[in-house]
């Protein structure tokens, strides 16, 4: 019998439910105390959380309103994935025809 090991690690976990949850609102932002209650946490590790976000250039906080939110950095990264989709849509579209224009069968 294999015995699996568990890596979960709960403040990466946290972090990762902390940016998904940060998507919900890539303009306004959201206070540290309402995103501390989203997540469950205190306050205190939702400073230190954002404060790693930041240094990972994925957050900012905006000092005129006291609002944390998403950089571009990870927004940036989903276009290119849509793009990536849609040169692969465009493949798959051109081997169909080539397939069809081929009529040895």
């Amino acid at each position: 019998m294999t015995r699996q090991t568990d890596y979960t690690n709960a403040a990466q976990q946290r972090l990762i439910r902390l940016v998904l949850l940060m998507f919900g609102d890539i303009v306004n932002g959201y206070t540290p105390g309402a995103l501390a209650r989203d997540i469950g946490c205190s306050a205190t590790v939702m400073t230190r959380d954002l404060d790693n976000l930041r240094t990972a250039g994925i957050a900012e906080f905006d000092e005129t309103d006291g609002r944390w939110r998403l950089t571009p950095r990870l927004p940036q990264q989903a276009v290119k994935v849509y793009a990536a989709l849609g040169r692969a849509e465009t493949r798959l579209a051109e081997t169909k025809a080539a397939i069809h224009r081929n009529n040895d069968y």
